[in-house]
């Protein structure tokens, strides 16, 4: 309980108790007073946080579709180079033929979802070539025929290719 007390020595009439729920009207004003301004500020803020936004928004949105593309490059590069691996350990086997090895590429990069990528061999036909020697698989695409993106930002005009290069075996 809160006590009123006068400023003078001797307890006067007018000190009187208040107890509880009396005197918060008083409170309530001033608190509303007060929190006029912080609702001003609030609707002021709002507009700010909208141009903040307005600014921010493009160059997040630009940091996204880069990590984005660069990351399904760095994939397509790893699925090109396995392929091309496949493709010449498929081609140093005895009895390979320049199909075999094409079939071979294409399989693998259409588990990955690549299609049209230009697939090399030299020698042309893998049977021509003697023992010990190197046998290449080769293959390449434009990063604009595997993107995700409507049109590439960064690698739109790259090539993406990948070799592999190993000796021809067979039985002697």
């Amino acid at each position: 309980m809160i006590a009123k007390l006068s400023t003078t020595s001797q307890p006067s009439k007018t000190a009187q108790l208040q107890g509880p729920g009396q005197g918060t009207a008083s409170f309530r004003a001033l608190a509303r007073k007060l929190h006029k301004p912080c609702q001003s500020y609030r609707i002021n803020r709002r507009g700010a946080a909208a141009v903040e936004f307005a600014v921010v928004a493009p160059v997040f949105l630009l940091l996204v579709f880069g990590m984005i593309e660069y990351g399904r490059m760095v994939m397509v590069q790893q699925v090109l180079t396995n392929a091309s691996r496949e493709g010449a350990r498929c081609a140093v086997l005895d009895g390979a033929t320049h199909q075999e090895v094409v079939d071979t590429v294409t399989n693998y990069l259409s588990s990955g979802s690549i299609q049209g990528a230009n697939i090399t061999i030299d020698p042309t036909n893998p049977e021509d070539a003697g023992f010990g020697d190197p046998v290449t698989v080769s293959v390449d695409i434009g990063f604009s025929q595997v993107s995700w993106l409507p049109s590439p930002m960064y690698l739109g005009g790259k090539t993406l290719s990948a070799a592999t290069v190993m000796r021809r075996e067979s039985v002697q």
